[in-house]
């Protein structure tokens, strides 16, 4: 599958770069932080569908998540015992906390052309981003 851990986001939503450029400058994650559309998603065992839906994480071995499960995934890589970002992550995985952290998910992914960087590419789904491209 993969020899490192992937973070993957929407490359071509302003909103999610940004979003991604923040983890590469302040949470020093191993994993590698890309852009699905310039990744080959196929070999993770991914589909447009899957990174269309939500942040992707795939780990050593083929382990995935998805949405608030990806962001914990990626937050409990970071290094120390017990720093800001891996507490982060291990809080997201509580029960309580991913029974709320999902629909606040899909509340952001619905509407992240209206986010701070978000453009109004954000809110189309990917296959009607390529049509617009190809006309």
């Amino acid at each position: 599958m993969t020899e490192a851990a992937v973070f993957l986001y929407d490359g071509d939503c302003a909103f999610c770069s940004r979003c991604a450029g923040f983890i590469e400058r302040h949470i020093a994650t191993p994993a590698r932080v890309a852009p699905w559309q310039w990744t080959d998603i196929d070999t993770l065992g991914l589909s447009v569908d899957d990174c269309d839906a939500a942040v992707q994480w795939v780990a050593p071995g083929g382990r995935r998540a998805a949405g608030p499960d990806a962001i914990a995934a990626m937050l409990r890589t970071a290094p120390g015992a017990l720093g800001l970002w891996k507490t982060a992550g291990l809080l997201l995985r509580f029960p309580p906390v991913r029974a709320v952290a999902w629909p606040v998910y899909r509340w952001v992914a619905r509407n992240r052309h209206r986010m701070p960087g978000g453009t109004a590419a954000c809110s189309l789904p990917q296959a009607q981003r390529n049509a617009g491209n190809a006309a």
